[in-house]
């Protein structure tokens, strides 16, 4: 094992060099470590479900998060990316794969993306491999998203897709993308039938651009003729250099089979501002409802029900940029659970299912090159 990493680590080091001297190969990544105290006083930022929080799962505790190492090298029309990632989360980040034999309690290594784009012209081009989702407004990787814990819409939307896509770049203010794969968050695919996905991207004006999603799958169920879905809005606008507005939502996704239908929907606010060169405050305000219990934000921990859960969430960050790969995100996120039971969504410090609510107060250290 450790010649591996060490073999690893060699490679990356001549790639490194290659980068440096301007050549087409480039070496991008970060790492991020965090602590975060819940003052419900529990370890866990995790309740009935599973997925209340989705990278930042234990509370009062110092963290690893991920180590990520992308490379991109283009030759001529082709780009090929490999993406990894190493550390506590990699199973999270590779979610639905196995990473390694000893499991999610061991520090793997997972293909977080692996692809290649080829561009035909300057207006098509095809993407073929394992890639990310094109539904919601976050990403895994941390230095892209001003908040540092991620979204419940991001939580409950599929993370990356195994296939291939095309992309038509109609002109500036219009493009297309449609693609099929093996389904939702896997490399494999279970059955005959493949996911679809579809975006259309509008710029109506400078500075506004508009992003609407779709994916649909039957994959993730065992049932042939079940069908998971999503229809996905993404917007951001730049009001001025100082301060950037977003939204994205979720005006309706479902799971469907013969015989039912469980929908869940949300929405989410993002207020971005820049205080200074180095100093940036944001807020995000959610409400994600899946009191259907359609996808995973449903109790199978507490009660084992299955019942969903509606959630409200207020989160503050300030983002803080030590030196020019160094930022320090301080940040603030209070949630607050609701069932159509009245059963309760949280622990307390006894372990006991006693909370409809958790607020937690902390941050994370990100470099990022």
């Amino acid at each position: 094992m450790k010649k591996v990493y060490l073999a690893i680590v060699s490679i990356l080091t001549v790639f490194s060099v290659s980068a440096q001297e301007g050549g087409p190969l480039t070496l991008s990544g970060y790492v991020d470590t965090y602590y975060f105290a819940n003052f419900n006083k529990t370890t866990t930022n995790e309740g009935a479900s599973g997925f209340e929080r989705i990278f930042d799962q234990n509370a009062n505790s110092f963290q690893v998060g991920l180590a990520q190492m992308m490379l991109t090298y283009e030759a001529g029309s082709v780009t090929g990316v490999i993406d990894v990632v190493v550390g506590n989360h990699a199973d999270l980040a590779n979610y639905g794969n196995a990473t390694s034999p000893l499991g999610s309690t061991s520090t793997a290594l997972a293909i977080k993306q692996a692809y290649m784009t080829w561009a035909a012209n300057d207006v098509l081009s095809f993407t073929a491999g394992q890639f990310g989702t094109n539904v919601g407004y976050e990403v895994i990787d941390a230095p892209a998203n001003f908040n540092y814990s991620l979204s419940n819409l991001f939580g409950n939307g599929p993370f990356y897709h195994t296939g291939i896509k095309m992309d038509v770049a109609a002109s500036d203010n219009v493009a297309f993308m449609v693609g099929v794969n093996n389904g939702l968050d896997s490399k494999d695919d279970n059955n005959k039938p493949k996911g679809v996905m579809g975006q259309v991207y509008l710029a109506p004006t400078d500075g506004w651009d508009v992003y609407l999603n779709y994916f649909g799958t039957n994959e993730g169920s065992k049932d042939d003729k079940a069908t998971y879905s999503w229809f996905d809005i993404t917007t951001s606008y730049q009001v001025t250099d100082d301060l950037l507005i977003g939204i994205n939502a979720v005006p309706y996704g479902a799971f469907k089979t013969e015989t039912s239908t469980q929908s869940w929907s949300g929405a989410a606010l993002y207020v971005n501002g820049s205080v200074s060169e180095k100093l940036g405050l944001g807020v995000r305000a959610e409400y994600f409802d899946n009191s259907e219990g359609g996808i995973y934000l449903a109790d199978f921990n507490n009660t084992g029900s299955g019942e969903g859960a509606a959630v409200t969430s207020l989160t503050l960050t300030a983002s803080i940029d030590i030196t020019e790969h160094l930022m320090f995100k301080p940040e603030f996120r209070f949630d607050k659970y609701k069932t159509d039971s009245g059963s309760m969504w949280l622990t307390d410090e006894a372990g006991a299912y006693t909370k409809d609510s958790q607020s937690t107060l902390g941050g994370a250290l990100i470099f990022h090159f």
